[in-house]
């Protein structure tokens, strides 16, 4: 049998890798019955369920082509550098490192730059536009995860503290 997608394939191959090691991690807990979920039942059928998404596409990519489209490659890889090194900053810049000297700066630096960065793997990038996402995101992330759950994130940069 012939591959005729191989973005699809390896898609699919990592949803089935992904799928089978929550499954079988999750078999190390206890796992419950429908009405009496134990901690390894939600694990299981997640796993579960990437197993089967995994296995619809992997046979999707054997049957159905994509003509026309440019296969995976050099282009990709800027998007996909800036994607991960804006989380990657995202990260740096909310906790701080202390082996790079740079301080936590908290959530209302960490979230525009993350969406700022993050914006220039697009083709299209309107200032103005990311700059008003950022704000909204910035502030419904504090909301929903400050404000909302009370989860104990630095808001501000350290300095500003005191």
């Amino acid at each position: 049998m012939r591959i005729r997608n191989i973005e699809d394939f390896l898609a699919g191959v990592l949803f089935l890798v992904v799928g089978a090691v929550f499954g079988v991690g999750a078999t190390t807990y206890e796992i419950g019955s429908a009405d009496q979920m134990g901690p390894g039942y939600f694990p299981l059928l997640c796993g579960g369920l990437l197993v089967i998404i995994g296995l619809v596409v992997c046979i999707r990519s054997l049957v159905v082509g994509t003509p026309g489209r440019d296969p995976a490659g050099r282009s990709s890889l800027r998007p996909l550098a800036l994607v991960i090194g804006a989380n990657m900053l995202f990260g740096i810049l909310l906790a701080g490192s202390p082996l790079l000297g740079i301080p936590a700066l908290g959530l209302f630096v960490a979230t525009p730059v993350l969406v700022l960065v993050s914006a220039w793997a697009g083709r299209e990038y309107r200032f103005w536009e990311v700059c008003l996402l950022a704000v909204v995101l910035t502030l419904g992330v504090w909301l929903l995860f400050a404000r909302g759950l009370g989860m104990p994130l630095p808001v501000w940069p350290e300095s500003w503290i005191g």
